[in-house]
């Protein structure tokens, strides 16, 4: 995919923002890297600050905290704030599970304990859907790891549905969340899987090989959807 002249250099910075070591951007990073496009990855889960200066596009990583948990990580507070200003300025945001979560949070809509969802999951995008999506096929699996879910904000536009966990992506004005991971190697998916049960281990590991390719494909196209989008 080739992006607009204007994508480049000084004119973009993606600022990530990364809430624990063991979820980076992933293969994201790939594609960004490819177009030359510059990102800079923020740490609040280290440093407790919240700046993105000179940002014109936010991304949102995952986490194992909860969006809920302000009074003991006050820097979820502050991104909510910095999300509703980046909307506000028709900056492109785009949130990875925790992130969507923050998204959703950030504009009045209720984030919860659910149905914990782990591993390879198939989900399918809605009938009317338009956008990013179209692109999509009507129905494709991606990777979960996830046990709180949230209701849409008002406004919001859902674009994604599972069976066990219903809301899966929305949109909201200029900001897209996705409930589950493209961003996603297979280093990224041991790192995930060392400590769990062997059995299932093996079974990720084993869904992995058949479904990893296909999930990169997908994380293509919201990436450049992403990148191509410019300020409003």
């Amino acid at each position: 995919m080739s992006f607009p002249a204007y994508l480049s250099g000084k004119n973009m910075k993606i600022a990530i923002f990364q809430h624990t070591a063991s979820e980076p951007a992933g293969y994201f990073e790939t594609v960004f890297t490819e177009h030359g496009i510059p990102f800079e990855y923020l740490r609040p889960y280290e440093t407790g600050e919240v700046s993105a200066t000179g940002a014109t596009h936010l991304m949102f990583m995952g986490g194992p905290m909860s969006v809920n948990d302000e009074q003991e990580l006050p820097y979820l507070k502050e991104e909510k704030a910095l999300i509703r200003e980046a909307v506000r300025e028709g900056r492109p945001v785009l949130g990875i599970c925790l992130g969507a979560q923050l998204i959703a949070s950030a504009f009045g809509a209720r984030v919860y304990p659910y149905i914990q969802e782990t591993g390879w999951r198939g989900i399918r995008k809605e009938p009317a859907v338009k956008g990013v999506f179209t692109a999509f096929p009507a129905q494709f699996s991606v990777f979960q790891l996830h046990g709180e879910t949230f209701d849409l904000p008002a406004g919001a536009h859902l674009l994604c549905t599972g069976d066990a966990v219903k809301n899966q992506a929305f949109s909201y004005k200029t900001a897209l969340g996705l409930q589950f991971h493209l961003e996603l190697t297979e280093a990224i998916i041991r790192e995930w899987t060392r400590d769990v049960d062997p059995a299932i281990q093996d079974t990720i590991l084993r869904e992995t090989t058949g479904f990893l390719a296909g999930s990169n494909r997908l994380c293509r196209i919201i990436a450049g959807d992403f990148i191509a989008k410019k300020q409003r």
